[in-house]
């Protein structure tokens, strides 16, 4: 079956100014802190009404190696952190959507993201469900697996899905995020090629990374935004290239491999409707056969 994207017609109420900050970190949390906060002025200046942050935007990625001092870094939900952000958002009138490092209680931490309303409110928490165990990416240590589900979170702006990192990888993810009501998917994301890999693994590993998510945004007919981090921390060099895709897979826009940028993106949100019209990929399910998605592996 074929399909041509439709021309909209525009309306100002459908389009939503989408903002995605990447920079680079250092081990002074206070700093990337102030970084974050101007950057996010910077978003809001060019009309930016939500902004995304990349996957733990306080410190550096502190998961290469397992070392417990790390642990210091968490802080609760509401935290101080959050009070910022709440305050920050109500006074420019925008949405953020921020990766944080929680202490839930003693001894137990997730890579949680929220979301703040324009109002400051926190409207969202998504925990992080799949957690990798990699070379330099040690986050069964840090983590424990999510256990709030996959949400939407109604906002302002519309209404927002918050995924994180390596569940970018995972279809159902971006699956069962949509059919509870996402618009827009963010990833706030710390991926990047580990120092010695070859050009051509590096580049190889940059196109699936960002064809895996170009597929989940045709395939579930939504936006699909991904913030990255850049600059070399330790053994990994983080590739930047934050970008926004529509419902059609189309790359809206697209940040540096090695600098810092802010990005600003309408978003028309009729576009799903009418996406989703010519590819009805949600109408064609057939649930019913899909019963051994929870067997691990078939006999």
């Amino acid at each position: 079956m074929g399909a041509q994207k439709t021309a909209l017609v525009k309306s100002n109420d459908d389009v939503v100014h989408v903002g995605i900050v990447q920079i680079s970190c250092t081990a002074n949390t206070k700093k990337n802190l102030n970084k974050t906060i101007a950057k996010i002025r910077e978003a809001a200046s060019y009309g930016a009404q939500i902004v995304c942050l990349q996957e733990l935007f306080l410190s550096e990625y502190f998961c290469q190696k397992k070392d417990s001092q790390f642990f210091s870094l968490a802080e609760t939900i509401p935290g101080p952190t959050t009070k910022q952000l709440s305050a920050l958002s109500k006074e420019l009138n925008l949405v953020i959507v921020a990766s944080i490092f929680e202490k839930r209680t003693a001894g137990l931490y997730h890579n949680t993201a929220i979301v703040i309303d324009t109002s400051g409110k926190l409207v969202g928490r998504y925990r992080k469900i799949h957690i990798p165990d990699d070379p330099y990416y040690h986050e069964k240590f840090y983590f424990t697996p999510g256990d709030l589900g996959f949400r939407s979170h109604l906002t302002t702006y519309g209404q927002v899905g918050v995924l994180i990192c390596w569940d970018q990888w995972f279809p159902e993810a971006a699956r069962l995020t949509t059919l509870k009501g996402a618009q827009i998917i963010f990833y706030p994301t710390a991926i990047g090629w580990l120092n010695g890999e070859s050009e051509e693994t590096n580049q190889a590993q940059l196109a699936a990374w960002e064809t895996i998510q170009r597929g989940h945004a045709i395939a579930n007919g939504v936006f699909v935004v991904a913030a990255n981090r850049v600059g070399c921390e330790g053994a990994i060099t983080f590739w930047g290239r934050s970008f926004l895709c529509d419902p059609f897979g189309l790359v809206l826009a697209r940040a540096s491999r090695k600098k810092e940028q802010v990005l600003v993106v309408p978003c028309n949100l009729r576009e799903i409707e009418l996406t989703r019209r010519e590819w009805p990929f949600l109408r064609d399910r057939r649930v019913e056969t899909y019963q051994k998605l929870s067997v691990l592996l078939a006999d």
